[in-house]
């Protein structure tokens, strides 16, 4: 039975959101179908009979109005003024149990009270929420009232979706994202978790449909898939096919934007698996949205129009590098016919720091030693879940196989970005690609680090620089931000030939080492003053010409060439120091000196003149340390001391390595034929005030 509705501007309620305008006639019954939260607006003249001067409204318990503007105070039960804006806004408190099993009813009253006409409305009310985890505790929340967007920062807010950049399968296999379907159950775990809950009657009213859509921007970055029910697939005997495929099918994509999704009835929770499909890059900032929209029909032949719409933002997880001060967990090297004293220095290494050793063979590395220029390796992570991502260089030399054949698998992601160009530069090998431990820049947090990459001088006309669409996808990763050094000055081009980061247990919790042409002039002088200056460097090499310490002070040209590498350095260490908020306390200089070649192009640029130490791999506190076999006093030599010397200070011990035949004289050293995978950051990325 009809009641009279307390209406809600008595009742101290403010208006609701998500507003509707519905079109009502006098002397005619309208079926409507209302979402709860939502608000129907009905501008009562429009609806009125000719002559109409007072209104009133009835309504059953689940229906709630208001009156807009508010109306004078009115007698109770009295009719109400109709002015030319009364606008009547009418919400439901629940959801409905059974179709139309509410009413409105707005009677027209002449001037002398006399009943004109009669609208009514019946009305069925359903609960909708399309729903994700948007405070990033990995459970989907319902209706959380921030999930149409995101927020960075520990009181931010918003979804997060990984790419699923690894490959379920061992064999045969390719990145996940490369096929539109679920082959295995262990793929949902890559993806975020979607519930549409609904509640209400058993079926929707005639013509009406739920409509899940996506733009055609966002579709090249996301899919969708629908975890089926029970009552839609209850066979007992399933294949492997339609265990995996058919119950998981696929919703979104680029080539279907929307999709009608069943209605089930009753109180309802359905499960879709949200995809991601590439990392934030220059032309995609990561951010995509999801929508379900309750389509309502018009009349046969026309299209059904979008009466409620409900939408989710995710943004897609940032691949992040790993600096020297984590924690390893395995190394990787390189195994071929000349490295023979090297791989035995590995492998003594970290039989004393107890990590993993990862040796690539030469059937694999096809006598591609350089296991750092191939590739660098990152993590990506989501509340739900985190696994590492190795980013795969454009350099493609005969290692090229390795990141994607030997890496790639399960929870191992692979992701890489092909140069538009042909002429692929040294500059486009990952010792041209580094990462700091966090730091804090004039008040502003960087707790992931900043990446740090090789290019031209501002000012060269011919220089040699990263690919474009490398540093493309390092700027955009945006949690990193990337400083630009000045490193082609070197021959190879790398910024790990002179600059690395170690740990120490003061100050920023890292120290900044960076090779020194003076420092290496100072030592040596020092050592012809004690009168050691016919020691000579390179004893023990095989087929390398002895030199002293006095003939290397005597060398003029030498001495111009490392002047002018020490000022390239100076140039390097000045943007470090204000990008990475460093004072002179918080780098070490190490004894290296260079000498100039000449290049293809007959250009001059810089080699280390004897191993060079900088060029390290960091495995807590033990360094794997070229062997520079400088000149010897008492049996020992000076620059290894020297070494030690710098940082045994910061608890850190030293372990040479002969890299001499197999690497220095190719033109690297330790890090460039080493790679290390390393544990992810404790700190959360989506918690960077950005």
């Amino acid at each position: 039975m009809d009641q009279l509705c307390v209406p809600l501007h008595l009742q101290g309620t403010g208006a609701m959101s998500r507003p509707r305008t519905l079109r009502v006639d006098y002397d005619r019954s309208v079926a409507v179908l209302c979402v709860v939260g939502s608000e129907l607006h009905v501008t009562l003249s429009r609806s009125a009979p000719p002559n109409s001067k007072f209104f009133s409204v009835k309504c059953t318990p689940n229906v709630q109005y208001s009156i807009s503007p508010p109306p004078q105070d009115t007698p109770h039960l009295s009719p109400i003024p109709l002015s030319g804006n009364s606008v009547l806004l009418i919400s439901m408190r629940h959801a409905s149990q059974h179709e139309n099993d509410s009413k409105l009813s707005v009677r027209y009253y002449a001037e002398n009270k006399d009943v004109l006409g009669k609208a009514i409305l019946h009305l069925t009310a359903l609960e909708i929420s399309l729903d994700v985890d948007t405070d990033r505790d990995g459970v989907v929340e319902n209706d959380n009232p921030n999930k149409g967007s995101w927020k960075w920062g520990p009181s931010g807010h918003g979804a997060i979706l990984l790419v699923n950049c690894d490959s379920e399968r061992k064999y045969w296999k390719k990145p996940d994202r490369e096929q539109d379907f679920v082959s295995k159950v262990s793929d949902l775990k890559d993806m975020s978790v979607m519930v549409l809950r609904t509640k209400g009657p058993s079926k929707l009213p005639e013509g009406y449909k739920l409509t899940m859509h996506i733009s055609q921007g966002d579709a090249e970055s996301v899919r969708v898939f629908r975890a089926t029910s029970g009552a839609e697939y209850n066979s007992l005997v399933h294949s492997l096919y339609y265990n995996f495929v058919k119950n998981y099918p696929l919703v979104l994509s680029s080539e279907n934007l929307s999709q009608e999704v069943p209605y089930i009835g009753g109180v309802q929770e359905m499960n879709f698996y949200v995809e991601g499909l590439r990392f934030p890059d220059k032309d995609f900032d990561g951010l995509v949205s999801i929508s379900l929209s309750l389509l309502e029909p018009i009349s046969a032949g026309l299209p059904e129009t979008p009466i409620y719409t409900d939408r989710v933002v995710f943004r897609v997880a940032p691949w992040i590098m790993t600096p020297n001060t984590l924690k390893p967990l395995e190394v990787f090297v390189c195994s071929t016919r000349d490295n023979y004293h090297f791989l035995k220095g590995m492998k003594s290494l970290t039989e004393k720091t107890g990590h993993k050793l990862r040796i690539c063979h030469e059937y694999m590395n096809r006598g591609d030693r350089w296991m750092q220029d191939e590739l660098e390796f990152g993590y990506i992570d989501a509340p739900h879940h985190q696994f590492p991502v190795v980013l795969d260089s454009p350099r493609d030399g005969k290692l090229m196989d390795f990141p994607y054949n030997e890496l790639l698998g399960p929870d191992f992601g692979y992701v890489t970005r092909v140069a538009h160009r042909r002429d692929v530069s040294s500059m486009d090998s990952f010792g041209n690609l580094e990462v700091s431990p966090p730091v804090c820049v004039n008040g502003k947090n960087y707790p992931l680090g900043r990446i740090i990459i090789g290019v031209a001088f501002p000012t060269a006309t011919k220089g040699r620089n990263m690919t474009q669409v490398v540093q493309d996808f390092l700027w955009a990763q945006k949690v990193q931000e990337p400083i630009a050094l000045f490193s082609d000055w070197l021959l190879v081009g790398h910024v790990d030939e002179f600059m690395t980061f170690v740990p120490a247990p003061d100050r920023k919790g890292f120290r900044l080492l960076l090779a020194s042409p003076d420092a290496g002039y100072k030592l040596f002088r020092s050592l012809q003053n004690d009168g050691h200056g016919q020691a000579k460097l390179f004893e023990g090499c095989l087929d390398e010409t002895h030199i002293t310490v006095d003939e290397i002070l005597e060398d003029e040209t030498l001495q111009s060439e490392n002047n002018y590498v020490q000022s390239c350095i100076d140039w390097n260490r000045d943007v470090l120091k204000s990008e990475l908020g460093l004072d002179d306390m918080d780098i070490i200089d190490l004894p290296i000196l260079f000498k100039l070649e000449g290049d293809s192009e007959d250009e001059y640029r810089a080699v280390a003149y004897y191993p060079d130490m900088v060029n390290m791999i960091v495995l807590g506190k033990t360094l794997g340390i070229p062997k520079p076999f400088g000149p010897k006093v008492n049996g020992r030599c000076a620059l290894e001391a020297e070494m030690c010397s710098l940082m045994e200070g910061l608890g850190l011990s030293c372990t040479f390595i002969d890299d001499f035949t197999s690497y220095h004289k190719l033109l690297g050293e330790v890090h460039c034929g080493s790679n290390v995978r390393r544990e992810p950051f404790e700190f959360k990325w989506w918690n960077l005030e950005m």
